[in-house]
């Protein structure tokens, strides 16, 4: 099993995955491996979730704090099966990545729907 994954914004721990600053003001939001039925990975733009600092503007997805996001490239979307979807930016999407596909037993991104979403 992969190590666990932690940049202060963005947690897999072997429960779950601890999206801090997902709640206002702070709150962590819990999720566990087994709540994860998919997850997309993006190449964020500027009307793509780049500037997106916290929450959203399209109600399907949410985006937890994160004030270094301008600076990022790459976005995921957590498919939690539910009309809301948390939105993430890790500082290691790599990393990140290879553990919550390994620990939701989601298998590699086949790269389908590479379109990104207006967040």
């Amino acid at each position: 099993m992969s190590e666990d994954y932690n940049d202060g914004k963005i947690e897999c721990t072997a429960k779950g995955i601890r999206i801090h600053g997902y709640y206002f003001p702070y709150g962590t939001k819990h999720i566990p491996y087994s709540s994860v039925k998919g997850m997309r990975r993006f190449e964020m733009t500027a009307l793509k979730g780049q500037w997106r600092i916290w929450g959203t503007g399209n109600f399907r997805y949410w985006a937890n704090l994160d004030v270094n996001r301008p600076k990022k490239k790459v976005g995921f979307i957590l498919d939690l099966g539910k009309s809301v979807n948390p939105f993430i930016t890790p500082d290691d999407p790599d990393a990140a990545e290879a553990v919550i596909r390994e620990r939701a037993g989601l298998g590699p991104d086949t790269g389908g729907d590479m379109k990104s979403p207006f967040i």
